[in-house]
């Protein structure tokens, strides 16, 4: 794994381009097409910033996430952007230490059994989180997030994942990106911001939203950079 004091080159993803709009919009950067997707890359201070989305969902996160690091050189995996609250937890912008997959696992007559991303799913059950890089002295409340395919509109089902889990939040992309790079031996990080708590007034709320959490993610994440 590449020594945390001596990353230079930084690969983010996001779900929407709206998240990554909204990371350091004062900067100048290019966009290069690489294997069919649009990287941007910008400077900040030594570092090299290479941003990407390649659409919603865990299989675009992780393709989005293997591409910054095969092609780019990303040393750093980080995820940026907007999540739903599920559990009790205070704030609105969080640093994700932990991160699980909350739809992996084996589908029994009582419902989902949840077991760690990329196990056997058989068995006796267990659930192991992906660590996230520890950042000294980034003043962030942190949080477990689950990820999932699913865009939950439903309380119930958001509630039970908090208590199966143990997770705070839930998106669709960060669970991915740990677990990619987990596969390739790279330290990851994630800045997450609310937008909704995953209920029945979800996608009115993540529209509403959307821009704020995004320039507060963004502006998180730029601190954290900074401290790298």
């Amino acid at each position: 794994m590449p020594d945390p004091n001596r990353i230079r080159r930084i690969g983010i993803v996001s779900g929407v381009a709206d998240e990554l709009a909204a990371f350091r919009p004062d900067l100048p950067r290019e966009t290069v097409k690489a294997d069919g997707l649009f990287v941007q890359h910008l400077r900040l201070g030594e570092k090299e910033i290479y941003l990407t989305c390649a659409g919603i969902g865990k299989v675009a996160a992780a393709t989005a996430a293997t591409l910054l690091h095969t092609v780019f050189g990303a040393e750093l995996l980080m995820v940026i952007g907007t999540a739903a609250k599920i559990g009790e937890i205070d704030g609105a912008v969080f640093n994700l230490t932990e991160a699980l997959q909350g739809d992996f696992g084996a589908q029994r007559a009582e419902g989902l059994t949840h077991y760690t991303a990329g196990s056997w799913p058989i068995g006796e059950a267990s659930v192991e989180a992906f660590a996230a890089m520890s950042v000294a002295g980034l003043d962030l409340p942190v949080a477990r997030i689950a990820t999932s395919d699913l865009f939950i509109e439903h309380a119930p089902h958001a509630a039970s994942l908090a208590e199966k889990l143990g997770a705070h939040l839930i998106d669709m992309e960060t669970a991915a990106v740990a677990q990619t790079a987990s596969i390739l031996g790279l330290p990851w990080l994630a800045i997450k911001a609310t937008t909704d708590a995953a209920d029945e007034d979800s996608a009115g709320s993540f529209v509403e939203n959307l821009a704020a959490a995004a320039a507060a993610s963004a502006a998180a994440a730029d601190r954290a950079i900074a401290l790298l």
